[in-house]
């Protein structure tokens, strides 16, 4: 998963009263806001200056392989500020959110196969195994009020798994074949769960998302033990 988690405090966050607007973008919408998605990421990297425009151009090229996925999905969290001088606002990007359904009959992502059992994967079969990939948000996200329900991470990674039910109720035929509910923003999920791979050696981003609420897992006994300690990534999940 791309996390941006750096190290050092970023400025004053919004009252969390007042929060911030989350909504989805749409693919022509996310080809016309590439630049502003490019800029967030490269402010909450926590690099020089120097490194800007190459950690910019990275992101932006991630961004542009997965965009392609089926059923991929990006969400921005945006705060309004002061706009214009006759006293109108405009709205700015304080974080994004994004990835995709994992499919059964599709190429797994980064070898997810590999790091989950049997079990887990086989949510998949019935699209109710949704890959987050990415989640952009400043440092103090990390750093403050982690395990409170209106943390932006928080906020973001569970509208896109209640998105995503929400277009498996849509879909369901009403035979009771897939177990989702209507969910909203600010209820739990149930029926999909989230997955996501972190390079091993990431400690950070790892802190980060287990204080969000995700768990490690790991596949079944047979893997040989040896093949998941020098395995590259660990695996975690989120929801039921």
């Amino acid at each position: 998963m791309t996390v941006n988690v750096p190290g050092r405090r970023g400025p004053q966050g919004p009252s969390p009263l007042e929060g911030e607007r989350i909504r989805p973008l749409s693919r022509w919408q996310i080809e016309d806001r590439l630049a502003e998605l490019g800029d967030l990421y490269a402010q909450t990297a926590g690099g020089d200056s120097r490194a800007w425009n190459h950690d910019r151009e990275l992101f932006l090229r991630r961004l542009a392989g997965e965009v392609q996925r089926p059923g991929f999905a990006l969400l921005v969290a945006e705060r309004s500020v002061p706009g214009t001088p006759a006293g109108g606002e405009s709205a700015v990007l304080a974080g994004c959110a994004y990835g995709f359904p994992v499919r059964a009959d599709g190429p797994w992502w980064r070898g997810l196969d590999g790091y989950l059992p049997r079990d887990v994967l086989g949510l998949a079969a019935s699209g109710r195994l949704f890959a987050i990939s990415g989640l952009v948000v400043h440092s103090r996200v990390r750093t403050h009020h982690q395990g409170l329900d209106w943390n932006l991470a928080r906020r973001l990674q569970r509208r896109l798994l209640a998105d995503h039910t929400a277009g498996l109720a849509d879909r369901a035929d009403g035979t009771g074949a897939v177990d989702v509910v209507h969910v909203v923003d600010d209820v739990d999920v149930i029926g999909v769960l989230g997955v996501t791979l972190v390079e091993r050696d990431d400690a950070m981003t790892l802190r980060a998302l287990r204080s969000w609420g995700w768990r490690s897992v790991a596949p079944d006994a047979s893997v040989a033990r040896d093949m998941l300690r020098y395995a590259p990534c660990r695996a975690l999940v989120l929801g039921p």
